[in-house]
């Protein structure tokens, strides 16, 4: 992929997959989680800071994502940085997150619904750093140039 297509594949709202490394001795912990991305800018997720994850992220100082298109032709972006920021998440971010997967009609359902859960959540900002990248595309047009 190019880099501008890597960066709106990155865009699209996809659940991706979370890793970062654990305690001597473990498998790096891989969670699902959602994020955002605008091309060009930073990553950002939102979690608990009570959870293992906010924990080993804090620790290590960096995280990857891996997002794919499970569908044919398959498609992935990994993505890998440094934190440069974690702050409490705001009403806004929450809803825009919502909104970002859910559509704006389940969102405010959603907020509400999990407004005393996710009190206190914070927002963890990844500066991407390094990419890998997949596109089968070609691949599929030349097994069924119909495609």
């Amino acid at each position: 992929m190019t880099v501008a297509e890597r960066e709106a594949f990155l865009a699209q709202p996809r659940v991706g997959v979370l890793s970062v490394q654990a305690e001597v001795g473990r498998a790096p912990l891989s969670v699902p989680i959602w994020y955002d991305y605008q091309p060009g800018g930073d990553l950002t997720v939102l979690t608990s800071p009570q959870l293992r994850k906010a924990r080993l992220i804090a620790e290590a100082g960096r995280f990857s994502l891996c997002v794919q298109d499970e569908g044919a032709p398959y498609r992935y972006v990994t993505v890998e940085g440094p934190v440069v920021a974690t702050r409490p998440v705001t009403e806004d971010q929450r809803r825009a997150f919502a909104e970002r997967y859910l559509g704006p009609d389940l969102a405010a359902a959603y907020v509400a619904a999990t407004h005393e859960g996710q009190a206190g959540n914070v927002a963890i900002t990844l500066r991407p750093e390094r990419w890998n990248t997949a596109d089968f595309s070609d691949l599929a047009e030349q097994l069924d140039p119909s495609a």
